[in-house]
């Protein structure tokens, strides 16, 4: 045996004592995973001396000049600040179906329990299909769901009037809560709950909040708003009004698809046919990108 191939040997029997060492310091004092330590092993087995000193030179390298300690003095540990996770009722939200065709089962305990489902969650968007259970043959879930659709209904009137007076009165921090109020407003309405005479008042109120919006801040409305506002009129037939905040929403925010959009709804259901198909030729030869449900509204309307 030369001297070269014994210094060579004993090399090799050093680096794996210490590839050894390391996986005991790692696995059973650091507590890093045994997947990792040993991914870390392979390296210095297969490239002795250079594998042990790549990951002697990162841990340097992290330990003193990286690595720094996490400044903890502006956090609160309270449980005030903490997010309450519940957990999801996996028996409701397995079973859901639309209440449009729930109406249809036969099963009345099952589609009671399916609108007493809905009702326990945010109910705010859902109160169309609410309605629809009113005329089911169940009663005991026709008079649950009319309990439901009258206590949001009136929740509905309370708000809309108590807040509509803060804005007219220009109490403090009016235009937020009228911006609030539209877009509240707005998830009801369009659900057509109301009798109609009531549905037009509350869209009245919807555009008269806009219009205090417009005239003192009109940059706090943004396109979808003005969409909102117009389509709302448009739905109880004020023509007029609906064409001054379609006109609005072209001349705030000519490059939003809304804005056309808001015009050719209102032009057809109008019966303005000159001016629908303008407004569709000004679509097309701009550089607006048109989404599925567009098309499919162009397709339908022509």
């Amino acid at each position: 045996m030369t001297w070269s191939l014994g210094t060579f040997i004993v090399f090799l029997t050093v680096n794996f004592i210490l590839t050894v060492i390391y996986l005991i310091v790692a696995i059973y004092f650091r507590k890093v995973r045994r997947q990792l330590a040993y991914l870390h092993a392979v390296p210095m087995l297969l490239a002795p001396g250079v594998g042990i000193l790549f990951f002697m030179l990162s841990w340097f390298g992290y330990e003193f000049i990286f690595r720094k300690d996490v400044d903890l003095s502006d956090v609160v540990f309270s449980k005030e600040r903490m997010n309450e996770l519940v957990r999801t009722n996996e028996n409701i939200e397995r079973n859901m179906v639309p209440l449009e065709e729930a109406i249809e089962i036969s099963d009345n305990s099952e589609l009671r329990g399916l609108v007493m489902g809905v009702a326990q969650g945010d109910y705010s968007k859902s109160l169309a299909s609410i309605a629809l259970a009113l005329n089911c043959d169940d009663s005991e879930t026709a008079h649950y769901a009319a309990s439901v659709l009258q206590d949001a209904l009136n929740d509905f009137r309370l708000r809309v009037s108590t807040d509509f007076n803060k804005v007219k009165t220009r109490e403090d921090g009016y235009l937020e809560l009228a911006v609030e109020l539209i877009r509240y407003m707005d998830k009801v309405l369009i659900q057509n709950v109301f009798t109609p005479m009531e549905q037009k008042s509350f869209a009245g109120v919807m555009a008269d909040t806009a219009e205090i919006v417009y005239l003192e801040s009109a940059e706090d409305l943004s396109s979808d708003i003005y969409e909102s506002v117009a389509l709302r009129l448009l739905e109880v037939e004020d023509y007029d009004r609906s064409a001054i905040w379609a006109d609005r929403s072209m001349i705030r925010y000519p490059y939003a698809l809304s804005s056309y959009t808001s015009r050719l709804k209102l032009y057809f259901n109008s019966g303005q046919r000159e001016k629908f198909f303008d407004t569709l030729n000004e679509l097309k030869a701009s550089q607006i990108i048109i989404d599925k449900e567009t098309l499919e509204l162009i397709r339908t309307f022509s």
